[in-house]
C-alpha cells in the first residue's frame, strides 16, 4: 500500500476556530500559558518510553527504546538537573515564564520521573525480557540459571572477571571511595564472624572493560547474564573469611556541565582541563536497587552528601542504556525493523561507472536531500570529495559541531590541506560530550596546515555550513551546503535532517561573510538572504510572523507551520499567541520540548501542536509562512530557544525553489497527518497519543525515496 501523496494540497488542512474577543483570556505573560522547560522534556522521554511499551513494534526495537530512554535520562540529570541544583546551592531563584523556582522544578521532575522508572522496570522485566526468552534470547540473573549455566558462569568469573575486580572497603582509615560518573557498583555489607564488626565495601562493575551482559552458551538458548549478577554470586571469592550480610547495586550521575572561559590563552587545553574535572562533578542523582537495606541506603546518602529527593529506587535492572549490546546481536535481526538503506537522488546518483558532477547539477539549480531517506555519503560526502579532487577548487571552509570517527568529511579536509587548498575548519570545541573527539580532529587538521578556528568569544558555533570556492572562467564561483543536522555520518543514518545545496550568489556570499565573521574581525551590518543568530534571526522570524498576521487581516490566506526540536523562547511564543488571536492558523510539529500551551480559549485555540517520535529521530528545522502567493520557507540549525537565538551562531537559509518548497510542505503535512507515531499536545499540557494507524510519516517518506530512486533508473 502506498501512502505517497502526489499533491500536498490533497491533504486536508485542520479546521481552526475563528478568534473571538474574550475578556477573560489571560495576559500573554501569564504563567498558566507556559509549561516548564524541564518538565516538558520529561514528557518527551515519556513518549520514548511509550514506544518501548508498544507491542506493535519488533521486540528488539522496544528494547532499543528502553536503552534510549535510559541514556536520555542520564544526560538530562547530568546537565539540566545539575544546573537546577547549582542554582539552588547558589541561593538564586530564576523563575521562568512558567513561574516555577529551581527547587520546585526539581521536585516536579522527581514526581514525574519516578513513575517512569516503574514503567521501565515493568516493561523490561515482565514484558520484553520474557518475550525475548520465548524467541531464544534470555537475559537472566544468576538466580534464574540452571546448574549447567551456573557452572559456566563460575568458570567465566574465575578466568575473566575476578582479575578485573578491586573491592574497596570503608572503615577506620579507609574513607568512602570516589564513585565515578555513571559507573555501576555493588554495595556490600560485611560482618567479621570473629570480632562481630560490621563493615561496608564497594565493588565497581567493570563494564568499561568487559561486556555488561556475559554470554553463556549452554543448551538451546543464548543466555546473557548481567555482570553485576555474576559478581554478586561470587562475592565470597572477593571477601574470604567474611560473612556477606547483604548487597545491592547502585549508580550515581554527576554534574557533567561546565563552562570554559573564552579568554583562555589556549582553548584546547582549557577544554581538556574541564573534561578532567567533569569526572569529579557533584553527584546529582543516586539510583539504588529497590531491595537495598534501609540502613545501607541511608549510609550511602550520607556518604554522598545527598538529599532524599536525589535518590531513585529502581526495581530490577539498572543502567538499561547497556541494552544496546543486546539490540546489536546480528543473529536476532529478525526481531528488529528491516534495515533501511538510504537512496541516492537523481542529481547525486552515479550513472554506470561515472561519478556525478555535483557542481554542474548545482549550477542548474538548487538541490535538496532528506536524510536518512537520502544517502549522506552519496550527497554531502560526495560533494566534498569532488571539491577535494577538483584542481580548480581554491578553498574549502566548513563548520564542525559534531562529527563521527567513521565520517569521511574531516579526513577529506585533511587531504585538501595536504594538496595546498585553502582549508578552514570552524571546529566547536565546546560541543557537549564531543569535546575530546573535536580536540583530536583539531590537532590532526593543524598538523597538515589547515586553519582551525574556534569561533566567537562567548558563542557556540552551531550552524552547519560548507563553502567551496572554485575558479571558473575569469573569476570564481561559490558552492554551498547548508544542513539542519551535524556533519555526522552515523547520526545521518538515524536522524531526520535536510541538506540544501546552492550556488546562489547572494546566499553563498552570505555564507562567505559568515565565515569571515567567525575567523576574523568582520561584522557584516546585515546579510542579504540568510537569517543569522544571534544578531538577526529572532527579529527576522518575528517579522515573518507579523507579515503573516497582516496578510490575514487583509483577508488573505495565512498559515504558519513550524517543525523544530524545541520551542522555548518566550518572545517567539508570544508572537505565535498573537497570531492565533488574530485568527492565523498555526501548526507546530515539535519533537521534544514545547513550552507553548495550545487550545487555550482566547489565546491559542488556533494553534495545534503535534510530536512525531518513531523509527528516526526528527531533527530538521523548517519555518514556513504561507500568505497566499507570498510564501517564505526557511531551514537551518536553529530551534526557537534562547540559547539558539542569543548564545549561538546559527543560520536559517530561505528556500526559493518552488520544487523544494513543495517537498518541504509535503514533509510538514505528512508529519502533521501521522497517526501512528504521533502525539498531540492538549490545552492542559498533557500529551495524548493519536490513534488510527492510517498514516506513518517515516514509512511514507521511505516509500517516497524508493519511488524516486525507481523513477531515476
Amino acid at each position: 500500500m502506498s501512502y505517497v501523496t502526489e499533491n500536498p494540497s490533497e491533504i486536508e488542512p485542520p479546521t481552526f476556530g475563528v478568534a473571538q474577543s474574550d475578556p477573560v483570556a489571560p495576559p500573554l505573560d501569564s504563567p498558566e500559558l507556559y509549561t516548564n522547560r524541564e518538565l516538558t522534556w520529561v514528557d518527551f522521554n515519556d513518549r520514548v518510553l511509550q514506544l518501548a511499551e508498544d507491542d506493535r513494534l519488533p521486540l528488539l526495537e522496544r528494547l532499543k527504546f528502553l536503552a534510549i530512554f535510559a541514556s536520555n535520562l542520564d544526560e538530562f540529570f547530568m546537565i539540566r538537573v545539575a544546573g537546577l541544583h547549582d542554582q539552588v546551592d547558589a541561593g538564586i531563584d530564576p523563575r521562568g515564564p512558567d513561574g516555577l523556582s529551581p527547587s520546585e522544578t526539581i521536585d516536579g521532575i522527581g514526581a514525574r520521573v519516578r513513575p517512569l522508572y516503574v514503567r521501565q522496570a515493568e516493561q523490561f522485566g515482565s514484558r520484553i525480557a520474557p518475550a525475548l526468552a520465548e524467541e531464544g534470547l534470555r537475559i537472566a540473573s544468576c538466580e534464574d540459571c540452571s546448574p549447567a549455566e551456573l557452572e559456566a558462569i563460575d568458570k567465566r568469573f574465575n578466568n575473566q572477571i575476578f582479575p578485573a575486580l578491586t573491592p574497596l572497603g570503608v572503615g577506620h582509615g579507609r574513607p568512602f571511595p570516589y564513585i565515578s560518573n555513571l559507573s555501576l557498583s555493588l554495595a556490600v555489607s560485611l560482618r567479621d564472624p570473629e570480632s562481630g564488626v560490621e563493615s561496608f565495601a564497594r565493588v565497581k562493575v567493570p563494564k568499561e572493560v568487559l561486556p555488561r551482559f556475559m554470554e553463556i552458551d549452554v543448551e538451546e538458548q543464548r543466555v546473557f547474564v548481567p555482570l553485576e549478577s555474576v559478581i554478586a554470586r561470587n562475592l565470597d571469592e572477593l571477601f574470604p573469611g567474611m560473612e556477606i550480610t547483604g548487597h545491592e547495586v547502585f549508580r550515581v550521575a554527576r554534574d557533567a556541565d561546565f563552562t570554559v572561559s573564552d579568554e583562555a590563552d589556549d582553548l584546547v587545553r582549557a577544554v581538556e582541563a574541564e573534561l578532567r574535572r567533569r569526572r569529579f562533578g557533584e553527584v546529582v542523582r543516586l539510583e539504588v536497587g529497590a531491595g537495598m537495606d534501609p540502613q545501607l541506603r541511608a549510609r550511602l546518602i550520607e556518604w554522598l552528601e545527598l538529599e532524599e529527593r536525589q535518590v531513585y529506587d529502581i526495581d530490577g535492572l539498572l543502567d538499561m542504556a547497556d541494552l544496546w549490546q543486546i539490540y546489536g546481536l546480528d543473529e536476532f535481526k529478525r526481531l528488529r525493523e528491516k534495515k533501511w538503506t538510504p537512496t541516492a537522488r537523481p542529481p547525486f546518483a552515479a550513472e554506470r561507472d561515472d561519478q556525478p558532477d555535483v557542481f554542474a547539477a548545482m549550477r542548474q539549480g538548487d538541490l535538496v536531500v532528506h536524510h536518512p531517506y537520502d544517502s549522506f555519503a552519496l550527497s554531502v560526502e560526495r560533494f566534498l570529495a569532488q571539491a577535494v579532487m577538483d584542481p580548480d577548487v581554491l578553498a574549502i571552509k566548513m563548520t564542525v559541531y559534531r562529527t563521527s570517527d567513521d565520517s569521511g568529511l574531516v579526513p577529506a579536509l585533511i587531504q585538501a590541506a595536504e594538496q595546498g587548498k585553502q582549508t578552514v575548519c570552524m571546529l566547536e570545541l565546546k560541543a557537549r560530550f564531543d569535546e575530546r573527539r573535536n580536540i583530536e580532529w583539531a590537532r590532526a587538521l593543524e598538523e597538515v596546515g589547515a586553519h582551525v578556528v574556534h569561533g566567537l568569544p562567548g558563542l557556540k558555533t552551531h550552524c552547519k555550513a560548507l563553502l567551496v570556492v572554485r575558479r571558473e572562467g575569469d573569476g570564481t564561483r561559490n558552492y554551498v551546503h547548508i544542513g539542519t543536522g551535524n556533519y555526522h555520518a552515523k547520526t545521518a543514518r538515524l536522524y531526520e535532517d535536510f541538506g540544501f545545496f546552492t550556488s546562489d550568489p547572494d546566499i553563498t556570499g552570505d555564507v562567505a561573510d559568515m565565515f569571515n565573521l567567525l575567523t576574523g574581525f568582520a561584522r557584516p551590518s546585515q546579510f542579504q538572504k540568510l537569517l543569522v543568530a544571534p544578531a538577526y534571526m529572532r527579529d527576522g522570524l518575528l517579522e515573518q510572523i507579523e507579515r503573516t498576521v497582516e496578510a490575514h487581516r487583509q483577508g488573505g490566506e495565512a498559515r504558519i507551520t513550524i517543525k523544530c526540536n524545541s520551542l522555548v523562547d518566550q518572545r517567539s511564543i508570544t508572537a505565535l499567541y498573537e497570531a492565533s488571536q488574530a485568527g492565523v492558523q498555526v501548526d507546530i510539529n515539535v519533537r521534544g520540548i514545547c513550552c507553548l500551551m495550545p487550545g487555550v480559549e482566547g489565546v491559542s485555540e488556533n494553534i495545534r501542536v503535534r510530536s512525531v517520535v518513531g523509527r528516526f529521530l526528527e531533527h530538521s528545522r523548517i519555518y514556513a509562512f504561507r500568505r497566499g502567493g507570498d510564501e517564505a520557507y526557511f531551514i537551518g540549525s536553529a530551534d526557537l530557544m534562547p540559547r539558539n537565538l542569543d548564545d549561538r551562531v546559527e543560520l536559517l537559509v530561505p528556500i526559493e525553489s518552488p520544487a523544494i518548497r513543495a517537498e518541504l510542505a509535503d514533509t510538514l503535512e505528512r508529519c502533521l497527518a501521522d497517526d501512528t507515531f504521533s502525539w498531540e499536545l492538549r490545552s492542559d499540557g498533557s500529551w495524548e497519543r493519536r490513534s488510527g494507524e492510517t498514516r506513518c510519516a517515516h514509512e511514507e517518506l521511505m516509500e517516497q525515496a524508493l519511488d524516486r530512486m525507481v523513477v531515476s533508473d
